[in-house]
Formats: structure tokens, sequence, C-alpha cells
């Protein structure tokens, strides 16, 4: 499984790329066939709070599942999409074992 992650328009700490990889390894026990997940980190609306956003794209042959999260942290942000992104895997088993 390949784990890309983008930073826009900032530098994504050694640290914050270490949490990333780790958890998003884990998805590896919900799905075996997860070709790619792409993480897009952007921080919006700088002067505010809640404004980390964390965008999960994980590619399975033949269909693309999508989370997106608004959070404090990145942390929070990527665990809360990991979170859609788990039972969306698990519907997505579901389907392919129906067919």
């Amino acid at each position: 499984m390949d784990i890309l992650v983008k930073a826009i328009h900032f530098e994504a700490t050694e640290k914050l790329q270490e949490f990333i990889q780790k958890k998003v390894n884990k998805l590896d026990k919900f799905c075996d066939n997860i070709r790619k997940v792409e993480v897009s980190l952007k921080v919006v609306k700088p002067e505010t709070a809640m404004n980390k956003q964390a965008s999960l794209t994980v590619s399975l042959p033949g269909d693309e599942l999508y989370a997106e999260k608004i959070c404090d942290t990145f942390e929070e942000a990527i665990d809360d999409s990991l979170a859609a992104l788990e039972k969306q895997l698990g519907k997505y088993k579901e389907k392919q074992a129906k067919s």
C-alpha cells in the first residue's frame, strides 16, 4: 500500500508524517487490497479554531473511498477521517462478499 502525504501551503513535520504513516497502515486490518492512500492536509482560515483539514482518499480495485474532517489538530482530523473510512471499508467488504 502506497501512502502519499501532501501538505498544502505548509511543511508537515516529521512527527506528523510518522503519525499519519502509523495510523494509515492500520487500514490494512480492515481491507487487504488497498492500493494507495492519499492524505491531503490543509489549514483553512488560519485565524480561527477548528481549522485543520485532513482529506483521505483510499484507492481500491474498481472503487475509491473518501473522507474529510476539520478539527483543532491534524492528528484529530486524521483520526476522525480514518474512523469514517473504517466504516466505509466495512461496507465495501460486505458489498464485495455479496458479489
